[in-house]
């Protein structure tokens, strides 16, 4: 894969020097970096509910104490009665029935009716929730498969705006960035939840 990719970047900058552009024009930073807000606070969370509820996803503000309380509740107001995936870095307690994922195939995944995560960051301005792969998030394919998701969103990991939310993430990890449920249109603007990703995101605010 790196052999690949140095090809690739190599036949760039080659074509850069051809064209008489050997080095990289310079990107301008002039844009807003930040926000107003202080990460956590209250008026985050508020905007950052309001974002995801408009997005169809289903919100379950709890203190940091009570998130597997507010797990079990969330799955149960779900609907979900069959298996529950899990990551193998959730924190104990989350989810005490959790399966946790040792490579499952997508077949096997399939047969799963939730999957119960932690988060990277959040973004309130645009309601986006970013996973990263680490130990309590797993694996992007279990969050892709099943049909719920549960996700929890520490009150500190929010922020106000995209910069601050990428400024937040490793650029070498393999980044997942979640706006709501999965869903589509098609030429007539007909909305299909389910698609590419969980029908149901229910996310979980510990603050």
């Amino acid at each position: 894969m790196s052999t690949a990719r140095e090809t690739v970047l190599n036949r760039i900058k080659a074509a850069n020097a051809a064209a008489g552009h050997p080095n990289p024009v310079p990107i301008p930073r002039d844009y807003r970096r930040s926000g107003t807000l202080g990460a956590g606070s209250r008026e985050l969370l508020d905007l950052l509910v309001d974002r995801l509820v408009d997005y169809k996803a289903t919100v379950v503000e709890s203190s940091a104490d009570r998130v597997p309380d507010a797990i079990r509740t969330a799955l149960a107001d779900a609907g979900v009665t069959g298996r529950v995936v899990v990551p193998p870095g959730l924190p104990d307690g989350w989810c005490r029935d959790g399966v946790v994922d040792s490579g499952l195939t997508p077949h096997e995944l399939d047969g799963f009716a939730a999957v119960v995560t932690a988060s990277a960051a959040s973004c309130a301005q645009t309601g986006t929730i970013a996973l990263d792969g680490s130990p309590d998030q797993g694996r992007r394919a279990i969050t892709l498969v099943p049909d719920v998701h549960v996700c929890v969103v520490r009150a500190e990991q929010v922020v106000e705006t995209v910069p601050e939310l990428v400024a937040r993430l490793e650029p070498t990890r393999p980044t997942t960035f979640i706006s709501g449920p999965s869903a589509t249109s098609d030429i007539e603007l007909e909305r299909v939840e389910g698609v590419h990703g969980p029908r149901t995101l229910i996310v979980v605010l510990a603050a």
